[in-house]
């Protein structure tokens, strides 16, 4: 079946040869790449990385994406790769969103800042491949040895100058013959680069700004039906009693049906289903029905429950401790000062402008999916459980997404429209509500911090504690409510302590932009500034003294290693950049962090004025670390000024906050998200460093919220310890440090 979006005539073949009308058609298979190395080593079998190139006789370059399009760029910078190696004229390549094949293409997912560490040397390998290819073309039709011959974009040529032939005219040519091993293949200095490290536009921004469809939300069908599917206020709660005569009665609605589902979250929950020859007939059957839920364990949950349980696990010992070194209670007990400081952060929502969506079509056994997927594969074994089919009989297209941060990760849309269709024997779109989306996400979860510090006489950091109250039980962590046991200043600190106690929850929580982090950078960062303050020492300096010489703590190529010398860089470009330790007027201050996530080190420096109350963010100066290479320099700096917009906005005024077991908010009004009036300008430098290019779609979040109310401090006086800030300006002046 074919959807109506995106030129659906233009389609990638999934083999190696000539293509249509002559061309070239290149598919190279990568194998002991990036994950198909590491999972043939762990003897779970190779997955290879491949890549599909297609070069027409008229020199136009086809390239596919592999990963999912979320507004990150990388269905731009991932093309880019191939299309230096391959070298060619960057306006000469079209780029196409490739299917969703794991045999074919290998991970295919976008999460985790990971997109760009992973296909970093394997995208380059496929355009070095298929450049050696053209080159053994032309030297077959010359007669000559290969080795004589170069490219210039476009073009293969002798080296003397005197001869050279287009890739269409050898695209046919090279399509017969057997590809090199590109392990074998030079790649290019990154001194010729032309098209890398290059600012590039998004792919699709022309499409976007006229509006054409290219969404989830967007997707048509022969025969589609519309949607909804209304669930429990209480999560995973049961039907106990519906009337479905009055939504049957709306002209135009042809099915309402009550689901059972089943128990896991991120799986098919009960609910009532309306399925209708439009969206609006849809959605006014819905809203005719008159449900009652059934009781549920987790009905008498609350936030304020979560908050008061917290202080009560903080006045006991913790369940565990998850890292010591050292003796941090002889440490604090001999301290010249002992800092103390209770910091709490609430449950967030991805709150993505598209609403989950996604249009499905069952029949004869198998299914057809359109999704704005995060995780496509994990979504086919979804489905395939659910309905009771062969993965192999489920066939997913990727479409753009409206926004990701982690909450399409996880598809239970996917698996509510695929049951839907084969309920109903018709294609389907099922289109959330906004209410929908913000009461029924996967939250990034709340979190409880007690934290203890100790200065020797000099100022100098001896002792750190946390203690974070999270959710689980017994030894398992709520999903995305883990810690590690060595966040900075870990390595730094000669005693130093890492404690948890967890609580039970019945709310999904799932990941949200930077994991762990966006809040982690926060309460590290802020606690960090009170220290600092406590010492007597610039802020500053206290974290240039903290990460002392350069030098790797922990082990290489793990997770949670960290290099001093290279967040020392960026904290002091931070620094430079936004004219630190200047003068300032009274009400204005500047408040400085800096944290290490998703392989990239970012340091934050805001600018604030607060009169009356009112706060103002005037700007955000931001410097990262993520590598030798940025490759796309234009995408680059949207990612890092849209996370620091994002972790301002979020530290402003928004929390999801629980009342008998269900999210109360339900829309943008009280859920608010940053304007642009309040957006301030963020002035974004990037520092190379000899690493290994990373993501940046999440390394550049976790220090904003703490920069943020550090600045606020040094304007007013006044520490913010619970997020969101929201009104806490307007109740009186600083409050005394928790210094003793």
């Amino acid at each position: 079946m074919t959807a109506i979006l995106e030129n659906p005539a233009r389609r990638l073949f999934l083999k190696t040869g000539a293509a249509v009308g002559g061309g070239l058609l290149l598919s190279f298979s990568l194998t002991g790449l990036g994950h198909a190395q590491d999972e043939a080593a762990s003897g779970v079998g190779a997955n290879p990385f491949n890549a599909f190139v297609r070069i027409a006789p008229d020199g136009v370059v086809t390239i596919a994406a592999k990963r999912p399009e979320i507004g990150q760029g990388i269905k731009t910078s991932m093309p880019m790769l191939i299309a230096e190696e391959l070298d060619v004229d960057w306006s000469a390549v079209r780029i196409e969103q490739a299917p969703v094949d794991a045999k074919v293409f290998g991970e295919q997912s976008a999460g985790g800042s990971t997109s760009t560490p992973d296909d970093w040397e394997p995208m380059r390998q496929v355009g070095a491949v298929g450049r050696a290819l053209l080159i053994q073309a032309a030297a077959q039709r010359w007669n000559v040895p290969a080795a004589g011959l170069a490219t210039e974009p476009g073009f293969v040529v002798d080296k003397a100058g005197k001869r050279r032939l287009s890739y269409g005219e050898l695209a046919q040519a090279a399509a017969g013959l057997a590809a090199p091993d590109p392990k074998t293949l030079v790649l290019k200095d990154p001194k010729a680069y032309r098209i890398i490290g290059k600012p590039q536009p998004q792919s699709d921004t022309a499409a976007i700004v006229v509006g054409k469809p290219l969404y989830g939300i967007d997707v048509r069908v022969p025969g589609m039906l519309y949607a909804t599917f209304l669930k429990a206020p209480v999560f995973a709660a049961k039907v106990a009693k519906v009337d479905l005569t009055p939504a049957k009665a709306v002209k135009g609605v042809r099915h309402a049906f009550v689901v059972d589902g089943g128990t896991e979250l991120e799986g098919l929950l009960a609910g009532v289903v309306v399925v209708a020859e439009s969206w609006w007939a849809a959605r006014k059957g819905r809203n005719a029905l008159e449900v009652t839920w059934a009781d549920h364990p987790t009905s008498a949950q609350s936030s304020a429950g979560f908050v008061a349980k917290a202080a009560e696990l903080h006045g006991q010992p913790p369940h565990r401790n998850l890292k010591t070194v050292g003796d941090v209670d002889a440490a604090l007990k001999s301290a010249a000062k002992v800092v103390r400081a209770d910091y709490s952060y609430p449950f967030n929502a991805h709150a993505t402008l598209e609403p989950q969506n996604c249009t499905a079509s069952f029949k004869d056994g198998k299914v057809e999916i359109w999704a704005p997927a995060q995780n496509p594969e994990d979504g086919r074994e979804l489905v395939a459980k659910t309905l009771g089919i062969r993965p192999e009989d489920i066939t997913i297209h990727f479409t753009r997404s409206g926004g990701g941060f982690g909450r399409r990760l996880m598809n239970d849309f996917m698996v509510e429209a695929a049951w839907i269709s084969k309920t109903v024997g018709a294609p389907v779109k099922l289109l959330w509500t906004r209410e929908d989306d913000m009461q029924h996400d996967f939250y990034r979860p709340a979190g409880f911090h007690r934290l203890t510090a100790g200065l020797d006489a000099q100022g100098g950091l001896t002792a750190w504690r946390n203690h974070f109250v999270t959710f689980g039980e017994g030894q398992k962590f709520a999903r995305a409510a883990n810690i590690g046991g060595t966040q900075f200043p870990y390595g730094a600190v000669e005693n130093y302590a890492q404690d948890v106690s967890v609580m039970p929850l019945g709310v999904p929580t799932g990941w949200l932009r930077a994991p762990g982090n966006n809040a982690y950078g926060y309460v590290y960062q802020g606690f960090t500034d009170e220290v600092a303050h406590a010492a007597g020492v610039d802020p500053v300096e206290f974290r240039r003294r903290l990460l002392g010489e350069p030098r790797l703590i922990g082990e290489p190529g793990k997770g949670d290693s960290f290099h001093t010398g290279r967040m020392r860089a960026v904290l002091d470009r931070a620094a430079e950049a936004s004219g630190w330790g200047r003068k300032t007027p009274k009400g204005v201050g500047l408040g400085v962090a800096c944290h290490y996530s998703h392989r990239g080190y970012v340091a934050v420096v805001v600018e604030v004025a607060v009169a009356d109350g009112s706060l103002t963010v005037r700007k955000a100066w931001a410097a990262a670390d993520v590598g030798r290479q940025i490759v796309n320099p234009n995408g680059a700096e949207q990612q890092v000024q849209g996370s620091v917009l994002d972790g301002i906005g979020s530290a402003l005024g928004q929390a999801i906050t629980i009342e008998n077991g269900a999210v109360v908010q339900s829309n943008f009004g009280d859920f608010p998200m940053l304007r642009l009036a309040d957006a301030p300008e963020v002035e974004v430098h990037f520092v190379t460093s000899d690493n290994p290019p990373t993501g940046l779609g999440e390394p550049a979040l976790p220090p904003a919220p703490a920069a943020l109310v550090n600045a606020i401090f040094a304007a007013t006086g006044k520490r913010i310890r619970t997020l969101p800030i929201g009104d806490q300006l307007a109740s009186g002046p600083g409050v005394p440090q928790g210094a003793a």
